[in-house]
């Protein structure tokens, strides 16, 4: 394992039992994935691709084989670790944007923050604000999720999920829910993001968006049957220049 891999899979299976039957979920899965790189995994439904997410975002545990993230044994850990590392490490954008309906999109993206002690209670508003500020919504802050659009609603769940500062944005369907112009923008900030640092993997059923990602690789019945670089990668910045991680950053 190079020391430049954020995520190894060793020999990756997961079964579920139901009833009678067993269900080969993933199947002996070997997979690399290098810090900084753009990921899309692509499949059919029930090919493993949104199995695979839950276990890479420590949501599940594998039947078999080893997960090594960022140099730990992820079936090793337990609880506490695991929860730390979803909390500090780990940035998840769903499809359904999965924001608490009668808060603001500043309490949205704070909400990470109260359950990390290393952020003063008094710091977390203006980490918040920044996070905002990144996906271009600064100005909405007070309003509530319904007061705002399905692409603004997005930009406000990936400003709560890079609030934290993750290494990995873990990102379901990112797009599903969004008309193809906002997939465009949503897609951009995802490339911002990731040249200023971040790992992104993704899953989508969409060839399109998988264009934006760097790599594409492909499930079928649990394994992985194809994992090639995208040749005719479609590349764009949101706003007027690619997002820059820094101090000033969340």
């Amino acid at each position: 394992m190079s020391p430049f891999d954020l995520i190894h899979l060793t020999r990756l299976s997961k079964e579920y039992v139901m009833g009678d039957s067993t269900v080969h979920a993933l199947r002996e899965i070997d997979l690399t994935i290098a810090k900084g790189e753009f990921v899309a995994i692509m499949g059919a439904s029930g090919s493993g691709k949104s199995t695979l997410m839950n276990i890479l975002g420590c949501l599940d545990i594998p039947s078999g084989g080893v997960y090594i993230f960022d140099n730990e044994e992820a079936q090793k850990l337990g609880s506490n670790r695991l929860a730390l590392l979803r909390n500090r490490k780990m940035g998840f954008v769903f499809q359904s944007f999965n924001l608490l309906p009668r808060t603001t999109a500043l309490e949205n993206v704070e909400l990470p923050l109260l359950y990390n002690k290393e952020v003063a209670a008094g710091s977390a508003r203006k980490k918040a604000l920044q996070a905002l500020e990144w996906v271009g919504l600064k100005d909405r802050a007070f309003h509530y999720s319904n007061q705002l659009s399905g692409g603004q609603q997005q930009r406000v769940a990936i400003a709560r999920a890079i609030v934290n500062d993750p290494v990995i944005l873990l990102a379901d369907e990112p797009t599903g829910n969004l008309d193809s112009a906002m997939s465009e923008e949503i897609m951009a900030l995802f490339q911002n993001l990731n040249r200023s640092g971040i790992t992104v993997l993704m899953v989508t059923h969409e060839p399109d968006i998988a264009r934006y990602a760097s790599r594409k690789v492909t499930f079928r019945d649990g394994r992985i049957i194809s994992d090639e670089p995208v040749l005719t990668r479609r590349n764009t910045e949101y706003g007027n220049q690619p997002v820059t991680k820094g101090a000033s950053a969340p």
